[in-house]
């Protein structure tokens, strides 16, 4: 399956940055990326599923280059070196870069996921007003995604402890 985005390895996260034309995907991906992050697929990610894994990889025409508008094509790996790309890539967390959205969840409750080959995978949709620092976003939405995985919800438990402190 081909899939309009961008996929990079955040901390060993599969971040698929998905959205319309525009929105800041290839943009936030190259502020990954100089974060040292590693890059694994711009535009037409080719995904397939292993077992229970939905792994991402770049097609073999247009692997490790990253178009940035204003600057053109650009290649990865002679602008960051050969270990600021990856071959493939676990697809865990997909974020919707969304420039136009006005309604949007602001607790961190309302979980959503995106359903990629039969897979769910867990899903935010972000504001991509200009001038956001998106990969901050981004690399704080992976933490998140890492300390819920471990038991730490920080949504939930600020819910209720703000339930207890209305009841008091």
């Amino acid at each position: 399956m081909r899939y309009h985005g961008v996929l990079v390895d955040v901390g060993g996260v599969g971040v698929l940055l998905a959205g319309p034309s525009g929105a800041g995907k290839s943009e936030c991906a190259l502020e990954l990326i100089a974060r040292g992050h590693r890059f694994v697929a711009d535009d037409a990610v080719e995904l397939t599923r292993e077992g229970e894994l939905v792994i991402g990889r770049s097609s073999a025409a247009i692997g490790g280059h990253l178009e940035i508008r204003g600057l053109g094509i650009l290649s990865v790996a002679d602008l960051y070196g050969p270990e600021a790309c990856a071959e493939s890539a676990a697809v865990d967390l997909v974020c919707r870069l969304d420039p136009g959205r006005a309604d949007f969840d602001r607790t961190g409750l309302d979980r959503e996921s995106e359903e990629l080959l039969g897979v769910a995978i867990p899903r935010l949709v972000l504001p991509s007003p200009p001038g956001a620092s998106l990969a901050t976003i981004v690399d704080a939405a992976v933490r998140d995604l890492r300390l819920r995985r471990a038991g730490t919800d920080a949504a939930a438990r600020f819910a209720a402890r703000w339930q207890r402190s209305s009841q008091s």
